[in-house]
């Protein structure tokens, strides 16, 4: 895989699986856009691991912001030929206790943020006649799950973006594909109880979490020229927990 001379938005890459992503481009020759909406310390720790990148600070839920964020990146490398779509937030509760701002906010964040990241990278890709999106859903959004229903909602929708888009943007040579992670080691599964952690395991078949780097590898690949024949496809990564 060789990603020399190629530009990749990242969003949500300031730690995990962002983060992960961001490095596995880098490190196949990728100039690398890392965007994060809050966490300022956590995104230059991202961008102090390699070289060829910038942060940019956006909430991809504002089409503004997002319009910043693709003008930074082509005036600091050049329009993007890879969007990776990782922006994402949960705010869990039960759909009877939920509010009507938590339930609108996991939505705008994930899903109309890569809506709104998928409208601004697709007419420079269709210009170039080239492209790869990959959009980071989830098992939940195949599985469901309790105290989820925003999140779960949020991922199922970005299952259906990623299908719709792909069929739109086939005839430009833009692949759009999503992978949807199971259980990874990040930073919430690191603070869970051994209790808790014994009962998520008790799910996966492998017998593992996986790590931010299995992600990274499948979306890597999908940004190849190897996966130019894949297009419109969910990729589990969840260690059989769904199958």
């Amino acid at each position: 895989m060789d990603l020399t001379g190629k530009t990749a938005i990242v969003t949500g890459a300031g730690r995990g699986i962002g983060r992960a992503v961001c490095l596995h481009l880098s490190a196949l020759g990728a100039n690398v856009v890392i965007n994060y909406a809050g966490n300022d310390a956590e995104a230059e720790k991202t961008r102090a691991l390699f070289m060829n990148a910038v942060t940019v600070k956006a909430d991809v839920s504002d089409e503004s912001d997002c319009k910043r964020l693709f003008s930074v990146c082509e005036e600091t490398f050049r329009a993007a030929d890879i969007l990776i779509n990782n922006a994402g937030i949960t705010k869990d509760n039960l759909i009877m206790r939920m509010s009507d701002a938590d339930f609108d906010r996991v939505l705008d964040v994930n899903l109309k943020g890569a809506f709104n990241c998928i409208k601004l990278a697709s007419r420079p890709m269709m210009k170039a006649r080239s492209g790869r999106i990959v959009n980071i859903a989830s098992v939940v959004a195949l599985s469901g799950n309790v105290g989820q229903a925003n999140y779960v909602s949020s991922k199922a929708g970005l299952i259906g973006l990623t299908k719709a888009a792909a069929l739109e943007l086939a005839s430009r040579g833009i692949t759009v594909n999503a992978v949807a992670p199971g259980f990874i080691e990040t930073d919430m599964t690191a603070a869970l109880t051994d209790e808790v952690r014994t009962g998520m395991l008790s799910c996966v078949p492998l017998g593992y979490f996986g790590k931010p780097e299995d992600i990274a590898e499948t979306v890597a690949f999908l940004c190849s020229g190897g996966a130019r024949y894949i297009t419109g496809q969910v990729i589990g990564i969840n260690g059989g927990m769904y199958v």
